[in-house]
């Protein structure tokens, strides 16, 4: 009688290993939050948030840079060859349009850093360092959301 007993829970064990996993969890056992070995759907919705709030920011930022490079009746950018304007006038000037280019230039570069954690966020797997796979900091990603480096790798770099 003990034979059977073993031979029906052999088979029972081998029924359960062609199973898939998602169907031996308990109906009532909460659902695993967590990638693999990655931050929890609530962890990466406020990493989503983060990132949003600073596009937001950025966005803004660059819009008010447009608008102070441009001419918004004629929608042209603003022409140094105003009348009343001095020679020394015209070159400060055109320093301040080359620094408000270059600032909207590096906000457009930022931007695009965000839209690409965005993008790792939705293939699942943001947070890990690209260079060791390590998990990157929590406090770190929350101060640059778009770090694709752990502390230990971006020291090695050297940036």
């Amino acid at each position: 009688m003990a034979k059977k007993v073993v031979k029906k829970s052999s088979a029972k064990l081998k029924r359960q290993a062609k199973t898939p996993k998602a169907a031996l969890q308990k109906k009532d056992s909460p659902p695993k939050t967590l990638q693999k070995n990655g931050y929890s759907q609530q962890e990466l919705a406020r990493f989503k948030e983060i990132i949003l709030q600073k596009k937001k920011e950025i966005l803004e930022e660059l819009e008010s840079l447009k608008e102070s490079m441009m001419d918004v009746t004629t929608g042209e950018y603003v022409s140094e060859n105003s009348t009343y304007s001095l020679h020394m006038e015209q070159g400060t000037d055109a320093m301040e349009r080359e620094k408000t280019f270059l600032f909207a230039s590096r906000e457009g570069k930022f931007l695009n850093y965000l839209e690409d954690a965005l993008k790792r966020i939705e293939k699942g797997n943001y947070g890990h360092c690209v260079d060791c796979g390590k998990l990157i900091e929590k406090e770190r990603l929350e101060a640059v959301p778009h770090a694709q480096l752990c502390v230990q790798c971006k020291m090695k770099r050297g940036r």
